[in-house]
């Protein structure tokens, strides 16, 4: 069955960043949290560092409506410069406005709300916050109640 997701990148903080979302968003993650130290070493590269074995390499979270929310740790030390930006930012449609309060605020925590909730000239309950790992949110609830 076809889907999108959404891939996430972080330093090295995948995993305490989808410990938050899953308190979050609830359930539970597709399968186990997958390990760099299980990968087989390639032939031709560098025994992996003892400090990277323990990171993240996968894991998915269902968040909304059938959408996947992924990431891996992408560190310096395995030749990833990441560089936290405003071209993007992940879009919830909760169906009812507590539940669209519920979110904004869990994810809201240890973050910055850009913009409140509130009522827009274009008829939705909708706000915008950056969470705790620099991830960008706008919330969007058409529900009028």
């Amino acid at each position: 069955m076809a889907r999108v997701s959404t891939y996430l990148n972080f330093p090295r903080t995948t995993e305490q960043a989808f410990l938050f979302y899953r308190s979050v968003f609830g359930g539970d993650f597709n399968g186990p949290i997958h390990r760099f130290s299980e990968v087989p070493q390639q032939p031709g590269q560098p025994p992996l560092a003892p400090e990277d074995a323990g990171l993240v390499m996968h894991v998915e979270l269902p968040i909304l409506a059938g959408h996947v929310l992924m990431g891996t740790d992408a560190p310096e030390s395995m030749g990833f410069k990441l560089v936290t930006g405003t071209a993007m930012y992940i879009n919830l449609e909760p169906d009812t406005r507590a539940e669209t309060e519920r979110l904004f605020n869990g994810l809201a925590d240890g973050g910055t709300v850009e913009m409140p909730l509130q009522e827009m000239f274009w008829g939705a309950y909708f706000g915008s916050l950056r969470d705790r790992f620099g991830v960008q949110w706008m919330l969007n609830c058409a529900s009028k109640t």
